[in-house]
């Protein structure tokens, strides 16, 4: 039952982020420009980090999952469970925001469903560095608060803001990916160029979540009060929140 729980909270956080964050370049981006669109990707991780946080650790992001994952903190089995939990979830919210310019006479001010691509401002091998770095640095930030018990009370924040300052670097080169479940969902509905070019945004932020991974110990393992804190059940990031 705690498992089921912790793979539905996967699912309906991962759909809020990309149904805010991705609504919000789809919906508002023309009146708001890309701070309002980063602030929602930002705002939006910050309360669910707070809010379904102490159930899941919040991951609602492959890249996440697969750091924590490598860093022995959850199970294979519990993260493939997390991963089919956001791919999940990040479709269901693509649809909903599909249908909201299909049906709902709602202009799609992206013109490509705020899908993730490159060619226009950035290469594909530029996109792929982009990606590569913004996700090692967003990862690094989960990994090493989400480990610090004595600063449980910031986690959420930096996190939130860690997310934001992705989106502002890199929304008008590619989109901003960091997530390749947030890129998955739109290019499915989006089809075309997107969803050929979808593997960059796969690829390269399992790359950069990986190499946070390797490098997150350097911050963590130096102080033994961190070392000291019991491990939790597989399936959660350490409970600092």
């Amino acid at each position: 039952m705690d498992a089921a729980r912790r793979y539905a909270a996967e699912f309906l956080g991962t759909l809020l982020l990309v149904f805010f964050g991705v609504g919000s370049a789809v919906f508002a981006r023309a009146e708001g420009g890309v701070v309002v669109v980063a602030l929602a990707f930002g705002f939006t991780m910050l309360a669910l980090v707070y809010t379904i946080g102490p159930l899941s650790g919040s991951h609602i992001n492959p890249a996440v999952t697969l750091g924590v994952l490598l860093s022995r903190k959850i199970s294979p089995i519990g993260a493939v469970a997390y991963w089919i939990a956001q791919f999940a979830g990040a479709t269901v919210a693509s649809f909903l925001i599909w249908a909201l310019t299909r049906w709902g006479d709602v202009v799609d001010q992206t013109g490509a469903l705020g899908s993730n691509g490159y060619g226009r401002h950035i290469n594909g091998g530029g996109a792929a560095v982009l990606e590569t770095i913004l996700t090692f640095l967003f990862v690094l930030v989960v990994l090493v608060v989400t480990s610090r018990a004595e600063r449980a009370g910031v986690a959420g924040l930096a996190i939130g803001l860690a997310l934001a300052a992705a989106h502002l670097v890199a929304i008008t080169l590619d989109g901003t990916s960091v997530n390749p479940a947030r890129s998955f969902g739109p290019a499915v509905f989006e089809g075309g160029t997107a969803l050929r070019q979808l593997w960059v945004f796969i690829v390269f932020p399992l790359l950069g979540g990986a190499l946070a991974a390797l490098v997150a110990p350097l911050f963590t393992s130096a102080n033994t009060h961190y070392r000291a804190e019991p491990e939790e059940p597989p399936g959660r990031t350490p409970q600092t929140i």
